[in-house]
């Protein structure tokens, strides 16, 4: 068995790293509930585009438009009545939880 498969996404330590991540002027502005529920929008919005695919060829090249996943972040948290975000506060967050992938080499 590889390391790779010995990886696991832990959410918390996801939060905390994207708490981390953030500049010190977003700091304290984000709690980890609000964290927890962009990183899941942001998991909705790959779903919805075939990324999560099982089926998909593991070796394509995935292009994520970050404009069109944070707008569609933005439109669903107003949607939803969770808040309304800044799209440039969320870039951060976006940025922060591919980031915590990269770091667990869960794309490799």
């Amino acid at each position: 068995m590889s390391d790779k498969d010995d990886l696991i996404y832990d959410e918390d330590d996801s939060v905390a790293f994207i708490q981390n991540y953030l500049p010190q002027e977003l700091k304290g502005k984000f709690s980890n509930d609000d964290i927890n529920y962009i990183v899941d929008l942001i998991y909705e919005f790959y779903e919805s585009k075939g990324f999560l695919d099982e089926n998909s060829d593991d070796n394509a090249e995935i292009d994520i438009d970050e404009d069109e996943l944070i707008g569609f972040v933005v439109k669903n948290a107003q949607k939803d009545g969770v808040g309304k975000f800044a799209p440039e506060d969320i870039t951060f967050i976006v940025q922060g939880e591919l980031e915590y992938c990269d770091s667990i080499n869960m794309f490799d």
